[in-house]
Order: structure tokens, then sequence, then C-alpha cells
């Protein structure tokens, strides 16, 4: 079965999140006989074709990216159009607009939408866009949503018309695909010591990550945080540390992923606070209950709050209150055996719900049930 997955920019560009779903998605359904493609846009597009282990990879040029919105050329509708051809399954990663515009040329295929996220910040981009949002999301046969939190809390996913597509798939990791020899020399380059426990942010620093709120919650923390990654935010969260004179925060900058798997297997937990819904469901959790680490993070509605359960692999507090996330960071750093009994649990639900046999079987079945669903008449009408 060959499979089309269909987003605005993957590997070997910039690494994110949703890059790194898509790749668990291709590597765990190999083993279910899938053979997949990604297409994609770059602003550097050569060469053209990749073969990664995982997938191959297509890339023609984006030649603009207003709101973070790739935009390709006729080049790009042309291969888009030739690969759906080839394929059996089309699967499209949400939001990406552009995609919308090729789903309306594509070829009359079986179509699968993973949903990640709603449009939080353009909201006036979002209402033009509206309309050829739901022609998309309603011609689908199968609409992906990847934490049950989400799809309630959701105004375009709790809408009545898309509940019968609604199938819930958690993302996750086959810890194969990861290179589990841990680089260790990372300690001594930020100064860390493995003797006394420290807790770890890792991610891109961006607007929705809460991270002004953890350097403040960090002036009465008894411990050190590591925050490893890079971004947007740095600068101003750098500035902000100074002003509070935090000593016990570490900005490590961006890390390989052997130094990030070193920081993981080290740390007594993970901290992500993100804030608002952009953060929708936050692979890095993943990871850490991957390495069977407890977790803290913040109650937003989204999937975070269901890979980490709020007393069980860790603390889920109220967004924007210091207070809360120092309460539960201490906690963690004074009580090993209370963050040894979360970690494991948070080990068992990764195998039960996140490992790669999991996320590889869950979405085979769904290729092959919208290939055996018989055609049926798509609701194009806009909302």
């Amino acid at each position: 079965m060959k499979v089309l997955h269909v987003y605005r920019t993957y590997f070997p560009d910039p690494p994110g999140g949703l890059q790194e779903a898509i790749r668990q998605i291709c590597i765990s359904t190999q083993a279910y006989g899938v053979q997949n493609t990604v297409f994609t846009l770059s602003p550097a597009p050569w060469p053209k074709v990749i073969e990664r282990p995982e997938a191959q990879v297509v890339r023609c040029r984006s030649w603009a990216a207003p709101a973070s919105c790739d935009l390709g050329a006729l080049d790009a509708v042309y291969t888009f159009r030739q690969l759906a051809k080839q394929a059996d399954v089309i699967h499209y990663l949400f939001p990406w607009p552009y995609a919308d515009v090729l789903r309306c040329l594509a070829p009359s295929k079986p179509s699968v939408l993973t949903y990640i996220s709603d449009i939080v910040r353009q909201r006036w981009l979002g209402a033009l866009y509206r309309p050829l949002m739901w022609r998309t999301l309603r011609s689908m046969d199968a609409i992906v949503s990847n934490a049950p939190a989400y799809a309630s809390g959701s105004p375009v996913l709790s809408d009545a018309s898309l509940q019968p597509l609604i199938r819930k798939i958690p993302l996750g990791i086959d810890q194969n695909s990861y290179a589990m020899e841990p680089a260790t020399r990372i300690f001594d380059k930020l100064g860390v010591s493995t003797e006394e426990p420290f807790l770890l942010f890792v991610g891109v620093l961006r607007y929705y990550k809460g991270l002004h709120v953890l350097l403040d919650a960090f002036q009465h923390v008894k411990g050190r945080l590591v925050i490893a990654g890079a971004g947007l935010e740095e600068a101003t969260l750098k500035a902000q540390a100074v002003a509070l004179g935090v000593k016990n925060v570490v900005f490590a900058g961006h890390v390989s992923d052997a130094e990030k798997m070193a920081l993981l297997k080290a740390c007594r937990g993970l901290v992500l606070p993100s804030h608002l819904r952009s953060e929708a469901y936050g692979m890095v959790l993943v990871e850490a209950s991957m390495m069977g680490k407890p977790m803290v993070t913040c109650e937003i509605g989204t999937g975070t709050s269901f890979v980490n359960q709020d007393g069980e692999t860790g603390f889920v507090v109220p967004p924007e209150s210091p207070k809360a996330l120092v309460d539960a960071l201490n906690k963690l750093l004074t009580d090993q055996a209370l963050a040894d009994r979360y970690g494991r649990a948070a080990r068992q639900r990764y195998e039960a719900l996140f490992s790669g046999p999991a996320l590889g079987r869950a979405y085979s079945e769904l290729y092959r049930d919208v290939l055996r669903q018989p055609p049926v008449p798509k609701k194009y009408a806009p909302r």
C-alpha cells in the first residue's frame, strides 16, 4: 500500500515536533506493509528527491511563507498531482492552507487528515480561509484527532457534521528510531552535574511555551532547570532571567538528538509549561514517557493532558500560575520515590498507547479502512 503524506515542511529542513510526528508515522507503518512518500515545500529544495529510511521525500520550492503558510508554484501542483496518482491513500496534515488548494486539484483518491491544531493566532486570515477549510474537512474519508480532549475542545472538531469522520489515534514514537546512546559530554559543556537532580525543558522557544512563567517560578524552585532549544524568544527569555536574578537556569541552546537523550535520561523530570492551545500535543512528552520520566504540564484543553495524566504520570497545573508550578516542581525535586512512581507509570502508558507498534497498527488499519470504504458523496458546502 502506497501512502502520500502532505505537509508544508519536512526533514532535512529545520526540525520540529510535527515533522517528527510524520517521521514516526512513516517508520511505524512500514512494519505493516506501508510504503511512504512525503510531499513538502522547502526554501532550498535541492536535491528535489531525498531517499530517507522512513520515506521518499519529494520537495518543491517554497516561494513565500506568510503566517507560516508555505506557498508553492505550478511545479508544486504538478508534482503533487503526479505523486497523488501513484498513491493508494493521501494523508494530509492540518493546518496547511496551501494543502487545501492542492486537495481541490487532487485526483480522486481515499484521503485522511490528521488534525494537529486549531488556527489560533491568525483570526482575520482564518476567517478568509474558513470556507476552504470546511470544504477540505468534509471531503475527507477520515479525520484523526490525536487526543480526546482536543477533539471535544476544538470548535472545529466538535462540529456535529464531522463526528462520523473522527478517529482518535495518539501520536507516538518508535523507540528503535532513536539513537539511544546518549552524548554525555553535554553535561561538562553546560556545567551541569548529574549527581544533583535537575528539571528539563526541551523545545523550540516560541511564544506559547509559557517559559516566561517558568522563569518566574524558578525564583522559588529548589533545583536547576536546563532549557534545551532555540527560537525567536531566546533573547527575551535570557534577558528576563538576568532581570530576575535567576541563577539556577541553564540555557543549552540547540542540542543534538544524542544530547537530548542524555538530558532526558539524567533529568528528574520534564516540564512543558505551555499556556496556549497552540501546544496541541507536545511530542517531547512522548519522548519523556518513553524514557520513563515524570512530567509537569498545564491544563490547556489539548493533548498535553492526555499524554501526561495528572496524579498518574506527573502533575497538570493551571496555566500561567507560577505558584502552582513551584509546588509541582519542588515535589518532583524533593521526593524521588514519587518521581520514580510517576516515571514508571509514564513508561507503561508509553508502551500501551504511544509506542511504535501501537502507532503503526492504528494508522495502517485506518489506511486499509478507507481503502475498503465504498465511494460516498462528499459535502462541500462551506460553514
